[in-house]
């Protein structure tokens, strides 16, 4: 679980087939061999490391499915990133429980600081005024919900740490929203749904 607070401003150091190294540092300071680090809201496994390199980096392996449903497929070398390590039970919730699991790419209609980010109709159903929504792993609050997009207001502290304060028009974001409404949605679903008859249920 994350909580959508970027920790630190990485950068793509390198792209080998399916192999993503990252440049960073905080991050790196207790790493340990399979722990999870979000990149872009996209949750990794990091699998090797140097943080005693004069730049320091680590790695993760990226499946197809992953650089599919989400936007780290577009990212080159020198592209920044947002990075943030798993809350541990001891931290402050600064935002909201995040997954890292990308639910869909959305695509920036108006840059921050009012930013406007438009995506599949299907997800909107789980976009809510005031609600909670990850914007490549940062958490925000939704300010205006619209037929097939939202708007949140990015200040300028979040602009100048984050990837969001550098996204231009038609750039692609990771969006993660609210699991708690996905868990909802299925308990209605499975509440409201006809009982089963006698032929179907045997």
């Amino acid at each position: 679980m994350f909580t959508g607070i970027v920790e630190e401003l990485g950068s793509i150091a390198a792209r080998d087939g399916q192999r993503l190294r990252i440049g960073a540092s905080n991050v790196l300071e207790d790493v340990q061999l399979g722990d999870s680090i979000a990149v872009n809201g996209c949750c990794l496994t990091v699998v090797r490391w140097d943080q005693d390199a004069s730049q320091p980096w680590w790695e993760a392996d990226v499946t197809d499915e992953t650089f599919d449903r989400t936007s780290l497929g577009d990212l080159s070398p020198g592209d920044p990133v947002n990075l943030e390590r798993p809350v541990r039970l001891m931290d402050r919730l600064g935002g909201h429980l995040v997954q890292g699991h990308v639910d869909g790419v959305g695509t920036i209609v108006t840059p921050a600081p009012d930013l406007e980010i438009a995506l599949d109709r299907e997800l909107m159903r789980y976009v809510v005024e005031k609600g909670s929504i990850t914007v490549d792993g940062v958490s925000l609050t939704v300010v205006e919900t619209r037929d097939a997009s939202f708007t949140v207001a990015v200040i300028p502290h979040t602009a100048d740490v984050t990837t969001l304060g550098t996204k231009g028009v038609h750039d692609s974001v990771n969006l993660e929203v609210d699991v708690t409404a996905k868990h909802v949605e299925k308990l209605l679903a499975w509440h409201t749904a006809p009982a089963p008859t006698e032929a179907t249920a045997t």
